[in-house]
């Protein structure tokens, strides 16, 4: 089984989310099931039918939230040797060499990702072309719109 990246946060939110279905979603629909058999005839019960829907919604959710956490391998990067290379996890400022203009992005899990919030996969074209550089180099990332310069202004671990 191979081991898939997440981070001490996306772990965390995982877990919060997981809480969230079983200690609040699971017993709200079950009553809700509960509650619409009790008005008789289940073939032309719509509320009967949400609700058994929304009961599959939230046990495939919890299966796939179960099986997101079996296979994580949960790193910090507050916690490890601070080289100055560009890890699973750090936070990167980077200087489009085209144009000056400065981006910063932490690198995270699949599941993680969130380019609103300046969070990008590890499998991302720009996070491997990062990974393994230190501040001052250069890098020249591959985008649809033509290759990109960006020189590594900070590595952070947070």
């Amino acid at each position: 089984m191979n081991k898939v990246p997440m981070t001490v946060v996306g772990e965390q939110r995982l877990r919060d989310e997981l809480k969230q279905l079983k200690g609040v979603e699971r017993p709200r629909v079950i009553t809700a099931i509960a509650e619409a058999r009790e008005h008789g005839d289940l073939k032309e019960n719509a509320e009967y039918h949400a609700a058994r829907e929304q009961q599959g919604f939230i046990e495939g959710r919890i299966q796939e939230i179960e099986s997101k956490l079996s296979m994580a391998q949960v790193i910090d990067v507050a916690r490890m040797p601070q080289t100055g290379k560009v890890i699973f996890g750090v936070t990167v400022g980077l200087l489009n060499l085209d144009n000056d203009e400065e981006v910063r992005y932490q690198i995270v899990g699949e599941d993680e990702a969130d380019i609103k919030v300046s969070k990008i996969s590890v499998t991302s074209p720009i996070a491997r072309a990062l990974i393994g550089k230190e501040e001052g180099d250069v890098v020249v990332v591959r985008t649809p719109g033509g290759e990109v310069e960006y020189e590594v202004s900070e590595v952070q671990y947070l």
